[in-house]
């Protein structure tokens, strides 16, 4: 059941996962950032050229669909990244949350142009599916949406070349999870090929992980299961 929250207690949850990030050593500095989708069509996101470890509710910015700041405080800009995050959302009607960080597993997948797309780990196959790797685009240009969007209708998560990892939700929890997920499969896929190889799921094992996605009630999108909530876009 969709929990209906008010605009400060998604900016105080925008600050805890930004918290959590930078404690689990995903971001850096000021690298990463997070939005959110209001009811009125605006949206929430944390401010460029901060750590995300010094964010607190009254820094969040809130934007419009074009990107352009309606509220802030002390002249503060929206991330840097805020057109990748708003082509998300102009892609994918059913997207209320994107998160972008450097979680070291994942990132070296993406440094490395190596995707993960092998079906061996139960939950990310469930959660996730095959992990693409989005072409190089350079940082907060037009470029980074237009890598991104070919990407967007099948996959909630995906690895940025040289850059990161970017996923999505329908609320900002969903988004963060499949962060978590993303980075430990990729620790574990890592792990697995220091020890000679992943080995991966048959076919018949694979169809039956994508089905339990209806039965366990996951929004969003899987490459290997096609069934989409009815207007979904």
């Amino acid at each position: 059941m969709k929990i209906n929250m008010n605009e400060i207690d998604i900016k105080n949850q925008i600050c805890d996962i930004c918290r959590k990030m930078w404690q689990l050593g995903w971001v850096a500095a000021n690298d990463g950032n997070i939005s959110v989708k209001l009811g009125d069509g605006l949206f929430l996101t944390t401010p460029t050229g901060m750590s995300k470890s010094f964010i607190t509710p009254d820094k969040i910015v809130k934007i419009n669909a074009k990107g352009e700041v309606v509220e802030s405080a002390d002249g503060l800009k929206p991330s840097s990244e805020i057109k990748m995050h708003l082509r998300c959302y102009e892609e994918r009607g059913d997207i209320g949350a994107v998160l972008h960080a450097h979680p070291p597993a994942a990132a070296g997948y993406a440094v490395a142009n190596r995707a993960l797309d092998e079906y061996t780990m139960v939950e990310a196959i469930i959660a996730i599916g095959s992990v693409p790797v989005a072409p190089y685009a350079t940082p907060s240009t037009s470029e980074v949406p237009d890598a991104v969007a070919p990407y967007l209708h099948e996959h909630d998560a995906l690895l940025l070349r040289n850059h990161g990892a970017l996923t999505m939700g329908a609320d900002l929890i969903t988004a963060y999870y499949r962060m978590e997920t993303l980075e430990l499969w990729a620790k574990i896929s890592l792990n697995a090929h220091l020890l000679g190889g992943a080995d991966e799921m048959s076919r018949e094992n694979i169809d039956k992980l994508c089905g339990m996605r209806e039965f366990y009630g996951i929004t969003g999108r899987h490459p290997g299961y096609k069934k989409y909530p009815e207007g979904s876009s």
